[in-house]
This record gives C-alpha cells, sequence and structure tokens, in this order.
C-alpha cells in the first residue's frame, strides 16, 4: 500500500435514526478537520436566531467526541434541552489511487469499505419520549444557572458556617491569643485587669 494515497473518503447516507422530525430540521454534520466555534455559531444562530426548536448533530469515527464537545457547550448555552442519542456503525468509503502504476501492474484506484462508529444526537427544546433508547431529560434550568452563584454561595457561607457553629472555640482562640500577644502592653486585655492593682 505504500504507493497508494487516500484521494477520497465518502460516507454512505443513511437516513437519520429518528422519527418525527419536521422537514426543516438542521443537521450538524461534525468533520475530524471541523472547528468547534465555526460550528457552535452556526448552531446557536439557528436555534437563537432562526428560532429552530430541534437541531441534530452527526459525526463518525474521529469526529465522535467533537460531536459530543458540541452537545455539551449547546446544552449549556441554551439549557433546557431534551436529548436523544443514538450509536450505530457507518460506512466509510475510502479511495486510493496507486501513485506508482506499473504497465500490466494492478488497479489505478481501490475502493476500501471502513465501518466506523457513527453517533447522532438530537437536541430538542420540545420534550420527547421518555422512553425511548438513549433519553436524556434536561438538566433543571435552575441548576444551570445557579452552579456559579452556588459555588460562590457554598465559599461565602462555609466561611459563614464555620463561624456560625464555632463561635465559642474561636472566641477562646481569641482571648487566648490576645492575653499571649498582649502579655507586656499595658492596653491589652489581659493585663489592664492587673495594671491597677499595681499601681494602687
Amino acid at each position: 500500500m505504500e504507493n497508494f494515497r487516500k484521494v477520497r473518503t465518502s460516507e454512505e447516507e443513511s437516513p437519520l435514526p429518528f422519527s418525527d422530525l419536521p422537514p426543516d430540521v438542521v443537521e450538524m454534520k461534525v468533520k475530524e478537520g471541523s472547528k468547534i466555534r465555526n460550528l457552535m455559531n452556526y448552531a446557536m444562530a439557528q436555534m437563537e436566531l432562526k428560532g429552530r426548536r430541534q437541531i441534530i448533530f452527526s459525526g463518525c469515527g474521529r469526529a465522535v467526541t467533537k460531536t459530543i464537545t458540541c452537545v455539551e457547550i449547546m446544552k449549556r448555552k441554551l439549557g433546557g434541552l431534551h436529548q436523544v442519542t443514538k450509536v450505530r456503525y457507518k460506512t466509510l468509503l475510502e479511495v486510493w489511487e496507486n501513485q506508482d502504476p506499473l504497465p500490466g501492474g494492478p488497479a489505478q484506484n481501490l475502493t476500501v469499505h471502513k465501518n466506523v462508529p457513527s453517533i447522532c444526537i438530537l437536541l430538542s427544546r420540545d420534550p420527547l419520549d421518555p422512553n425511548e433508547t438513549g433519553y436524556q431529560p434536561p438538566e433543571p434550568p435552575a441548576g444551570l444557572q445557579t452552579q456559579p452563584g452556588e459555588a460562590e454561595d457554598t465559599s461565602g457561607s462555609s466561611t459563614k458556617g464555620l463561624k456560625r457553629p464555632l463561635p465559642p472555640p474561636s472566641e477562646e482562640l481569641l482571648t487566648k491569643k490576645l492575653q499571649v500577644q498582649v502579655a507586656g502592653d499595658p492596653r491589652g486585655t489581659g493585663t489592664t485587669d492587673h495594671q491597677p492593682d499595681h499601681h494602687q
């Protein structure tokens, strides 16, 4: 195969594995070399500006991971999306061209059929059948919006939480610390009681 160079890869067309799709549903075909930013800009425009209710992301082979990444970004940005995921195999047709054909040698081109894993994910603003295989309910929008806030709140409340349940120990520690630090200081709490005694 060292004299052969891959000249073309084509995907065997297969129907989308979802029923009851609107005729104008947008399918985002994610390729290995696709830029996530470009895909997301287009997909977000379709959902937000054009008001589409459903969108499909599909990818196969090495593009599967990128497809999932796009879906997760979209779910985070829009929130409240129902999801159905279908995993299957697709056939890729690769055409290889002989770079150094010998007279009377092998054929000029070879066609290779490859079965590769493929993923197809439907995101919908409208509810989908929860009994369908691969269904994921939307994450609660409140959870999505309050996650950063919760992180701030928990850090804030954890500090408050530490102050509230532990006032006696922290006060004890504070007074002990003051007594140690202020032992030679006439204005300190630990020595003011004794100072007047010395003077009288």
